[in-house]
This record gives C-alpha cells, structure tokens and sequence, in this order.
C-alpha cells in the first residue's frame, strides 16, 4: 500500500477528520440545515487550543485539572513577572492538555494597559500534519474600563 502526500488525487479526504477529529463547535451551533452544527480537522484543534485557554481548573466535575487557570491572575499587577507567570501557565497547559500540537512559541504582550489586557500569541504546528497555524487570545486582567 502506497503512502500518499496530503493533497494529492489519491489522498485520502478523511484522514484528517480520524487524525485530527470531528465534534461539537465550542459554543455549540445549529448548522444551516437545521441539525447540530459539527468541526472536524484544523478547525477542531484550534477550538480545543481557545477551550484550554479559557477554562477555568476546577470547573469541569470530571476533570478538575483540566485548563489554563488563568483566572489566578485576574487582578495581578500588569507587568513582566505577570506576562511570564502567564506564559508558563499557557505552556504547560498546552503540553498536558493537546497532544495533537507542538507549541512552538508562546508569546505574552501587553495588548490595552488603560484595560489590563494582555495578549497571549500561541504558535502551534500539527504534529500529524506539520503544518503551522497562529492564534491571538486576548486576556483581561481588571474588569471593565481603565485601571
């Protein structure tokens, strides 16, 4: 049997789906037609990648290790020790929590002082099909208007 080059005539379209996966969109959605909305491939890797991120340790009954936890620096000083606390937590999290990536850089800036925002920049390849894709999530460290 023959190993074909993802993308060629003879490539098989469901690889990625068995590789990668196919589930619910995080939110879940109604397609167009009326029936639960489905992700699958890339797509599906990047919205588990904003899950971690977003969710909080604790808050799945199963699964109380699971996430980020960047809730702990909801009130922090927005600074450089911040910024590298939040980068570690983001590393580790990816690491333990998708297997399906490589995270490749890592990158926290500060995105709005007067709004206590930072900016994680995650860099991310696919291991099953090397390839490269980028993400932006914004995080608040104050509520509301500026600090």
């Amino acid at each position: 049997m023959a190993i074909e080059a993802a993308g060629t005539p003879d490539a098989d379209p469901w690889a990625d789906i068995r590789i990668l996966g196919r589930g619910w969109p995080v939110p879940a959605a109604v397609s167009p037609g009326g029936e639960l909305a489905e992700v699958s491939g890339a797509e599906k890797v990047r919205q588990s990648v904003l899950l971690i991120l977003g969710t909080r340790r604790g808050e799945r009954v199963a699964r109380p290790d699971f996430g980020a936890g960047l809730e702990d620096f909801l009130f922090e000083p927005l600074g450089p020790t911040t910024a590298a606390l939040v980068r570690h937590r983001v590393e580790t999290a990816l690491v333990l929590w998708e297997p399906r990536i490589d995270a490749t850089e890592v990158a926290v800036e500060v995105g709005d002082r007067r709004r206590g925002r930072l900016d994680i920049r995650v860099e991310y390849r696919i291991r099953s099909t090397n390839t490269h894709y980028n993400l932006v999530y914004p995080f608040f460290l104050h509520e509301g208007g500026p600090v």
